[in-house]
Formats: C-alpha cells, structure tokens, sequence
C-alpha cells in the first residue's frame, strides 16, 4: 500500500497535544475503516526545534489521508507521497 507523509506546523504544542493528535488520528482511521476504506496510521516523529510534526499513513491515495487528517480535525500543511524503509533497508 502506498505510503504518504503528513507534514504538521505545531507552534506551541504541549506533550498532551502530541498525544491527543495521536489517538485523534487513530481514532479516525478506525472510522475509515470500519466504513470500509483503507487507511492505516503507521508512526510520527516530533521536531521540538522546528515545533513540526511528521506522520505517515499507508492508503490507497492523497485524497483518503487528507479526509482522515481532516475528520480528525488535524492540521496539516502538506500531504506527499513518500518512500518508507524497514531497518534492514527494505521499503516498507
């Protein structure tokens, strides 16, 4: 499944706001699913330095990770098609 990355500007967030953005992400792509579309939220990373955000989804298309990014009330500055690579250097 393709994997796209979430890139999110944070100014300010709390720990707790981390978290929240988390389960919220979570949270709306069980909906997805549940409602038969296939979306998986795979991990972020945080730059505290750079109050950013990094996430990746694995769907079928740009479009289902903006919606799910969307219903969940997320903020998001871009959406892009990206390459994943397991520890062993294979794409995941």
């Amino acid at each position: 499944m393709p994997v796209y990355l979430v890139d999110r500007d944070l100014p300010g967030i709390s720990p707790n706001g981390l978290g929240t953005i988390h389960q919220a992400a979570l949270a709306a792509c069980r909906q997805f699913c549940n409602a038969g579309q296939s979306i998986h939220y795979r991990d972020s990373v945080f730059i505290p330095g750079e109050q950013r955000c990094l996430c990746l989804f694995e769907a079928d298309d740009e479009a289902l990770v903006a919606a799910v990014n969307e219903a969940a009330g997320l903020p998001f500055t871009r959406i892009v098609a990206a390459l994943a690579f397991t520890p062993e250097g294979k794409a995941a």
